[in-house]
């Protein structure tokens, strides 16, 4: 019966293929390349920006005057004028682990620049325990607490006492696990903790931050959601450092606000 606490792992996000990138810009006339220093992902927000309005150089689009030159002030300019299409370029492939069902129920419902892929309880059994996460109100009571895990343990005996009369062990076939295993889950709770793969979109990202760590939404989700904000930041702070953190009274964890709203 082990507690787990969510973690965000990025396994993934996009990169730029230079050959590809290069050949366009030769075609159309210009030494443009990617900012030095810049991360791809940001370098590829960048480039699409530049693409909409012809403006890697002055020159190539008689409307265009002037061009910035400075890469974090491009990015913000994008930000700060709403032009959120970009952002879409950009994938970010996620891990979110030791999350339970409740927070996955939720999650799954923001499909627009979104993949995701989850664990099957149909295929997985859980032999070892059932994991899971306390939220905070039942976690600070030592009564709730108590009985919280003593109910734990008495799904946790369903699924042993099921496992040994169909002898599921001993079964070499594996549809028939397949079967057994998902009818074991109908007596497992949505508080068991499992894996999600996500993907999504910087500006899908920046919605969802937004949204999924304002007031009254679900701590599990909050706290993921500051996860991936945090996982975020520490690879593409431009793209991100508009976030501002802000105190929720009678919560013990932040809402994070973008400056740049509806991106």
């Amino acid at each position: 019966m082990p507690e787990v606490s969510p973690r965000v792992h990025i396994v993934g996000h996009t990169v730029i293929d230079r050959d590809g990138m290069e050949a366009y810009l030769r075609e159309l006339g210009t030494s443009w390349r990617p900012p030095a220093g810049a991360t791809d992902a940001e370098a590829m927000v960048e480039f699409y920006g530049r693409l909409c309005y012809r403006s890697f150089e002055v020159g190539l689009n008689p409307n265009v005057r002037r061009v910035r030159t400075d890469h974090a002030e491009y990015i913000e300019n994008l930000l700060s004028s709403g032009h959120g299409s970009v952002f879409e370029a950009v994938t970010v492939n996620f891990v979110i682990s030791n999350v339970s069902r409740v927070f996955t129920h939720e999650l799954v419902r923001h499909r627009v620049g979104t993949h995701i892929s989850q664990e099957s309880m149909r295929y997985v059994r859980y032999s070892d325990g059932l994991p899971y996460w306390v939220p905070r109100c039942i976690a600070e009571d030592p009564w709730a607490l108590e009985f919280f895990r003593e109910k734990w343990r008495i799904m946790e005996g369903w699924q042993r006492e099921l496992a040994e009369h169909f002898r599921i062990d001993e079964e070499v076939n594996f549809s028939r696990k397949k079967e057994l295993t998902s009818a074991f889950r109908r007596l497992i709770g949505e508080g068991v903790a499992t894996t999600i793969g996500w993907s999504a979109n910087f500006r899908t990202l920046r919605h969802v931050i937004e949204l999924r760590t304002a007031p009254g939404v679900e701590e599990e989700f909050a706290l993921v959601a500051g996860e991936i904000l945090r996982a975020c930041r520490e690879r593409w702070a431009t793209s991100y450092r508009d976030f501002e953190e802000v105190d929720v009274p009678g919560r013990e964890w932040p809402a994070y606000v973008p400056r740049w709203r509806k991106v």
